[in-house]
């Protein structure tokens, strides 16, 4: 999980910037849909290369950006980020129970 710190860094940094009054829940959820795509960038071109090697620096750069989306949209909906990971894994748990999903990719649906 993310830090208290790290998220109180990314908050510091908005307030410091008085960034605050820009970030709608509507705003911030298309930048974060926006940076979620961005990792593609990566792999864009890239034909059978589908591993990391020789990209992490680029995938971390995107990854940082997503997170930092998360980190405001949270913030900016009073949601607390290990709560709402927490409660998402609990309910793919069962969405998705071991003995039926190992292995397999077909949607909960199709188990």
């Amino acid at each position: 999980m993310l830090r208290d710190e790290t998220i109180q860094r990314v908050l510091r940094f908005r307030d410091d910037r008085d960034w605050r009054q820009f970030h709608t829940p509507k705003d911030l959820a298309v930048s974060l849909c926006l940076e979620a795509a961005e990792p593609l960038e990566v792999f864009q071109w890239s034909g059978g290369d589908t591993s990391c090697r020789g990209k992490t620096d680029k995938i971390r750069e995107e990854l940082a950006d997503v997170l930092s989306y998360c980190v405001l949209m949270a913030d900016v909906c009073g949601l607390d980020l290990d709560t709402i990971l927490e409660e998402k894994v609990e309910k793919n748990e069962k969405k998705y129970p071991v003995e039926k999903a190992r292995g397999r990719s077909d949607k909960y649906t199709q188990l």
